[in-house]
């Protein structure tokens, strides 16, 4: 269960995000200093890339259609019908503009990108991180770039945004207990994850306190939980992935053949693949040389499946 499985060299500079597309079959994610975000299909071993032109933290699905994302702009929606068709020559003809008017856009919408709401405009210096969408449709995603005094956010679907923390030292993985009764939240910075007593309804967040706090090796990154309730999270600079308990106890630790995973997701027709996202950026060419593995997506396969994939309300 402990055996790391290379699937698919990919270099990325800041791997995040991995989010699996049940209907597609099909994993998701982010290179965030590459301004773009992935598909791959492990049934055809099939990649592609689509050019965001700005940093992007993490991407999500509509129940509309598209994605969502949170972005160095704030959130956003991306269209892939907006991205138009290719002639003859292999050229891509002119988009149609997406429209999304029941938003208050912030920007003119272009070929397949219309930012939407941006909370943090004032803040030029930060960007959106990691996020995830609850069990009712909204998206809750946090911000990094000021440190000690970042953000988390929720984007309702109705185009409302309310900020759920603040002075927060770097935001990163989020995810919610089977039960909707917990909600687990990474400040990396801090060394940190925290747990909140959360109301699913409402949506809102109370009595947080710490469930894991390791400043032994590296940071805790982006996060998952597992069907039994069990918490995995990547450790940036730590060459591992965790697992906990609910009550917050080391469960097992899995050694990484790159320093730096970044995120992870379950993935697979039952949602028994692990899927590892992870970062080269960090390493300089010297780094890079010794760590030929970095930027590149793993898959851990797992005896206990996670947890069902919600899509944005909106």
């Amino acid at each position: 269960m402990n055996q790391i499985e290379h699937v698919l060299a990919i270099k990325n500079t800041l791997g995040e995000g991995p989010i699996w597309q049940p209907e597609e079959q099909v994993l998701y994610w982010v290179d965030i200093d590459g301004q773009c975000f992935f598909k791959f299909d492990p049934a055809t071993g099939k990649h592609e890339r689509f050019e965001v032109g700005l940093p992007v933290g993490v991407v999500a699905f509509r129940a509309d259609g598209g994605i969502i994302m949170a972005t160095q702009k704030g959130f956003a929606f991306w269209d892939f019908d907006a991205l138009g068709e290719l002639d003859a020559f292999g050229m891509l003809r002119k988009a149609p503009q997406a429209s999304y008017s029941h938003y208050p856009s912030r920007i003119d919408t272009t070929s397949s990108l219309q930012l939407i709401a941006d909370p943090e405009a004032h803040k030029p210096q930060t960007r959106f991180n990691d996020g995830k969408v609850d069990s009712h449709g909204r998206f809750w995603a946090g911000t990094l770039g000021d440190s000690y005094h970042n953000a988390l956010y929720r984007f309702d679907p109705d185009g409302s945004v309310q900020m759920m923390e603040d002075g927060i030292g770097l935001a990163n993985g989020i995810g919610w207990s089977p039960d909707n009764q917990t909600l687990y939240f990474t400040d990396s910075l801090r060394h940190s994850i925290y747990a909140y007593d959360y109301d699913a309804v409402s949506g809102t967040i109370a009595n947080r306190r710490v469930f894991v706090h390791d400043d032994s090796a590296g940071l805790p990154d982006g996060l998952t939980v597992d069907r039994e309730g069990f918490i995995w999270s990547a450790w940036w600079g730590g060459w591992r992935i965790t697992r906990y308990d609910p009550e917050g106890k080391l469960e097992r630790q899995v050694e990484m053949p790159v320093e730096c995973p970044t995120s992870c997701t379950f993935g697979g027709a039952s949602l028994d693949e692990l899927y590892i996202t992870s970062a080269c950026a960090a390493l300089g060419e010297a780094g890079k040389h010794k760590q030929p593995l970095a930027g590149d997506l793993f898959r851990l396969k797992t005896t206990v499946p996670g947890l069902t994939t919600y899509q944005f309300a909106g």
